[in-house]
């Protein structure tokens, strides 16, 4: 009996240690297959369109000129001059010019001109078999997580970046990191020690966005799967208590749990109300994920500021966080 029984407990020790070494296995292969888009060459040509507010004015000149310095052509989208509300055009309109520039062999980028809100009204309407078949690089951030996300649970990178509506107040820092990641070059950061940070270092698959987006799409087909990443959130024009509900809905949906690390870019413009909050954006981010004991970056150079750094979502990233500051890398 006591033979049998040393046998069992064999194997079920056995059986812990394969499905352990499978679901790491599963893990590394989900995060080393995230399908990387063709990076650009001189002459590509990168299409300009809107998925969200509409873009009347006639203010893509910088961007067309920075394209050509970088060797590369344009392609003004249909969407861009339609006035539909606060919106570019009806839902139909905006998936068409969408699906045109994914359909286009010779389009090898898609650069959406501004955020606002809309781009998950179009969503469905658009057919990613051509896209799957060959990719391309789509790029925006802010309301563009929406497509971040959508296209992360398809498998494929995308570019969290400047859009050609903030190129010309852009730090010339966020400019170089966007045309970097679009010619493949290597791309890493260093940033300054922050009194907030969390110390550690974690490798992971770099996920996320707009934390009202992320919030916004829980429960929807779009929804990122938070398990090993690393997030990066940021926002804008958000009332303080409203920061704390999503920040508790992610955590409460599983997300922050099973995190690697965090990645915290700006948190502009808060609002509070007439009896205050009590705490900042950053301090109840804190607050929420503390009892985690992964590394976390605060006050990050990307999101609605200036100093937008370019981030390859769906890449591989290592974030390295001491004393003597942060370093976020992405592996090729």
């Amino acid at each position: 009996m006591n033979s049998f029984l040393n046998l069992k407990k064999k194997f079920n020790c056995f059986k812990i240690a394969f499905l352990t070494f499978a679901l790491h296995t599963f893990t590394c292969q989900s995060q080393q297959n995230m399908i990387t888009p063709p990076y650009l060459q001189k002459g590509d040509t990168v299409a300009l369109l809107a998925t969200a507010r509409k873009n009347i004015d006639d203010n893509l000149k910088p961007t067309i000129d920075l394209l050509h310095s970088w060797g590369l052509e344009a392609v003004v989208g249909s969407t861009i001059g339609l006035d539909y509300h606060q919106l570019a055009g009806t839902d139909e309109q905006r998936a068409a010019d969408f699906q045109k520039q994914m359909d286009n062999p010779n389009i090898k980028a898609i650069w959406c001109v501004r955020g606002g809100y809309g781009t998950v009204r179009m969503l469905d309407l658009l057919d990613f078999t051509k896209f799957k078949q060959h990719p391309k690089w789509v790029i925006g951030f802010s309301d563009v997580t929406v497509l971040h996300n959508h296209l992360n649970t398809m498998g494929f990178k995308s570019l969290h970046a400047i859009m050609p509506v903030t190129v010309p107040r852009a730090t010339p820092e966020a400019v170089s990191s966007l045309k970097a990641s679009l010619f493949g070059e290597p791309v890493s950061y260093s940033i300054a020690p922050d009194q907030m940070n969390r110390f550690g270092k974690a490798t992971g698959e770099l996920v996320g966005g707009n934390l009202s987006i992320l919030y916004s799409l829980l429960g929807s087909p779009s929804a990122i799967d938070c398990k090993d990443k690393i997030l990066f959130i940021e926002d804008l024009d958000e009332y303080l208590y409203h920061i704390d509900r999503m920040m508790m809905n992610l955590r409460r949906n599983g997300c922050i749990e099973n995190l690697k690390g965090i990645v915290i870019g700006g948190m502009t413009k808060m609002k509070d109300n007439e009896v205050p909050w009590g705490k900042n954006a950053l301090e109840i981010i804190d607050d929420v994920t503390k009892k985690y004991n992964i590394p976390v970056i605060f006050n990050f150079p990307a999101g609605h500021i200036r100093d937008n750094r370019t981030l390859i979502m769906g890449n591989t990233v290592t974030i390295d966080v001491n004393a003597s500051g942060s370093t976020l890398t992405f592996q090729k």
